[in-house]
């Protein structure tokens, strides 16, 4: 039996606990590789994506088969032919294809149907709809070659999975479709994923993939993992490389992820698969795991509005059982909540301060500055500090103070200097707590 120890399991699951909130009921929509189903990950990965489920997620999974079809084709002795990435089906390739994509929806299912006690599935009740979801198009002739029956997705029907995700199911999808004539096309998993994801307009778009990710420095592989692209930025490197055709080449994924992006899904990340629990740490910690795709940077800093008073006590509570902050009520908080500044991060609130003017003395108080534990050091506190002095500067004052009992060199580090709290505007001084000694450190603005 395993132990769990509060000291570090319950500061985790407050920790994640906003995302829980902000991801209910919302659309991800997941394209699993069929190399990981190779490596055998599948019944861990069906775990984890039960526990999203159970947290209100609603999931489209589409798997690939890649390695499935060519070990088919393996079986009968018949070559795998492809061009320019894509694979040419033909008559044997399709029933391959036909048969790996029959066999991996029954492993899949039977993933999500497992139960056993003691593991994550235990008391899970999930059902799999799958169902012809797809319309496809025949890839025609490239180079004059024909891909027979290899296609594109002419169509995904959005209000049909939409109707079975609202009954509370998890939508299964092959890489498979069909004419309007019933001829049926072998597809790529990248294209359904995309696809779908497209029409659903869905929150997410997650590639569970052989690649860790896009590396910070492109050309080595030995570098960092960027955590966050912006598309334009993902569209200039996808215009260095050259047309990606293997899963391993460095814009495969990416190129998807941008598509997808440009035609309104709000995120796409690559992951590894080769990663333990890499879906659960993308989608439910601060910085993630893969790299991610968005139309701009998520952290967003702006002004607080009501929508934010809960979010902003939730912030400074722990803080001020610490005493590192001075208490302030929830009425104080909605009073004021104009005055604060917000830093946000995929739709949660990691920081904050708040703004108080004496506009006669010409200087303002910093006040609540507060950056959650797990998004210190990443220069959120900085980045809330330069929007307050703007706000500050933007009303004519000359200059902010603060008062600390103990971040006192953070401060001083940044061009604060130590005064007297004598120097306090009047109206401020009468409320100075003697017994806590707070010092007074003040910033001229230039």
């Amino acid at each position: 039996m395993s132990l769990v120890f509060p000291h570090t399991f319950v500061p985790w699951f407050r920790a994640v606990a906003p995302y829980i909130h902000a991801y209910r009921g919302e659309t991800f929509v997941v394209g699993m590789a069929g190399e990981l189903i190779a490596a055998g990950k599948l019944s861990v990965f069906a775990q984890d994506l039960a526990l999203m489920h159970a947290m209100g997620i609603r999931i489209v999974l589409v798997h690939g088969f890649r390695p499935q079809v060519d070990e088919q084709l393996r079986l009968k002795n018949h070559p795998a032919r492809h061009h320019r990435g894509q694979r040419i089906t033909d008559a044997v390739a399709l029933d391959c294809a036909q048969e790996a994509a029959g066999q991996l929806r029954f492993e899949i299912e039977a993933a999500f149907s497992q139960g056993l006690p003691n593991t994550p599935m235990a008391n899970a009740t999930l059902r799999v709809v799958s169902g012809n979801f797809l319309t496809a198009k025949p890839i025609g002739i490239i180079d004059g070659i024909d891909h027979e029956h290899s296609g594109y997705v002419r169509r995904a029907d959005g209000v049909a999975i939409q109707r079975a995700l609202d009954s509370g199911a998890i939508v299964l999808l092959s890489p498979f479709g069909f004419s309007p004539t019933g001829e049926a096309f072998n597809l790529t998993m990248e294209d359904v994923a995309t696809a779908t994801a497209i029409a659903l307009q869905a929150d997410k778009l997650i590639f569970m993939t052989e690649t860790p990710g896009v590396h910070e420095v492109p050309d080595d592989p030995s570098s960092a993992i960027d955590t966050e692209l912006a598309v334009a930025e993902a569209e200039r490197l996808l215009a260095r490389w050259p047309e990606p055709e293997q899963p391993t080449d460095p814009g495969f994924y990416l190129r998807h992820c941008v598509k997808a992006c440009r035609a309104g899904v709000d995120r796409s990340h690559i992951l590894p698969f080769a990663v333990d629990g890499a879906l659960l740490q993308e989608v439910y910690t601060h910085d993630g795991i893969g790299t991610m795709v968005v139309d701009e940077k998520l952290e967003s800093l702006r002004e607080a509005s009501s929508d934010d008073v809960s979010s902003i006590i939730a912030l400074i509570e722990p803080f001020e059982r610490e005493g590192v902050l001075v208490k302030r009520d929830r009425t104080e908080i909605e009073r004021d909540v104009e005055l604060y500044t917000v830093i946000e991060h995929d739709g949660v609130i990691f920081g904050c301060a708040a703004l108080y003017p004496y506009v006669e003395a010409g200087t303002a108080e910093m006040a609540a500055l507060t950056v959650s534990p797990q998004s210190q050091s990443q220069g959120d506190g900085e980045r809330l500090l330069k929007r307050i002095e703007q706000r500050a500067k933007a009303q004519g004052l000359k200059s902010i103070f603060v008062l600390t009992t103990r971040t006192m060199h953070w401060f001083i580090k940044r061009g604060f200097v130590q005064v007297d709290p004598d120097w306090l505007p009047e109206e401020r001084k009468r409320k100075y707590n003697w017994d806590r000694r707070s010092q007074v450190l003040v910033k001229q603005l230039g």
